[in-house]
């Protein structure tokens, strides 16, 4: 038996005890994960952001790792927000509501899915909001709703930008019409920050889906997405069953969602902070250059309207 053989059957080995033996919690507390080429140690994908150096794959992230990659590591602040009460219509199906709750923050170590931070991008300060999609898929209920709208009046009142980081399944089943109102809440939400001047910029982030797409993730002044992220309302299946139709290929990609005008920019994570960093410079009129060329038009237009006189 050649080396290569035994190489293989010790893989299959492996294969099998992993199989046999591993549990989705033993994976995830594992050093490893997975992608195109198979099995890859997280170290090697955190060092590039969280994304696959072969298939350029961007792997979902959590809020603070998010904020580390938009601000700096560790150089923002995060808020506690308001939780209502748990569940408000004891909701029950093959487990209580407040158990899958209390499932979700044992594993996360959050008190609901959304997330807000206060930190610089090319010395703006912003208001930011992430969601975990470990936390019950990110979908949103009263919780998230009341941190969206927490950051809101933070941004209106500190006359920051507001970054929305855009990521779950929907809204909560659990809380019925009580998660369905939320994205009443944010839309109100979002108008007062655009009614104070301020901008209201979305990135989305793998998977964007459900009342979330339906709301407060269509209501940016620009939509960011990064490569390859799902942005649906109903999923592919329901839609081909319905239309009967075969759909394109990437259909409900961010690639493909731009082609259609909902998406204004694809942005690798790389480059998120340094992009979004400009564009807000350039809204908020704090760009060096942008102020020179505004002073210079005026200037113009003054001379000119002297010589006309």
């Amino acid at each position: 038996m050649n080396w290569l053989t035994k190489l293989i059957k010790a893989g299959e080995k492996i294969k099998t005890a992993i199989r046999e033996r591993a549990t989705k919690e033993d994976i995830a507390k594992s050093d490893w994960t997975s992608c195109c080429r198979g099995p890859i140690q997280k170290k090697d994908l955190e060092a590039n952001l969280w994304v696959c150096p072969d298939c350029n794959k961007h792997h979902r992230i959590k809020p603070k790792q998010r904020f580390d990659i938009l601000f700096g590591k560790n150089n923002y602040k995060v808020f506690k927000t308001p939780i209502p009460k748990d569940d408000p219509l004891g909701f029950v199906d093959s487990k209580s509501y407040k158990d899958r709750l209390k499932s979700a923050r044992k594993k996360t170590g959050l008190e609901c899915s959304m997330v807000v931070a206060e930190g610089s991008i090319n010395q703006i300060k912003i208001t930011a909001v992430a969601s975990d999609f470990d936390f019950m898929g990110a979908s949103i209920g009263a919780a998230e709703g009341e941190a969206f709208l927490w950051a809101a009046q933070h941004a209106i009142e500190n006359n920051q930008p507001l970054l929305m980081v855009a990521s779950g399944g929907g809204m909560k089943m659990q809380e019925s019409l009580i998660s369905l109102s939320q994205m009443t809440r944010t839309t109100l939400a979002i108008n007062e920050v655009k009614a104070a001047g301020l901008p209201y910029i979305v990135l989305m982030a793998d998977p964007v889906a459900g009342g979330i797409t339906a709301s407060y993730a269509m209501l940016g002044d620009l939509h960011i997405a990064e490569p390859g992220c799902l942005i649906a309302f109903a999923g592919a299946r329901v839609i081909q069953g319905t239309v009967k139709e075969e759909l394109p290929v990437g259909f409900q990609k961010s690639e493909y969602v731009q082609k259609t005008g909902f998406v204004d920019l694809i942005v690798e994570r790389k480059d998120l902070s340094s992009k979004i960093g400009t564009l807000l410079s350039i809204l908020l009129k704090k760009n060096s250059d942008i102020s020179s060329e505004e002073n210079e038009t005026s200037e113009n237009t003054q001379q000119f309207s002297k010589v006309a006189s």
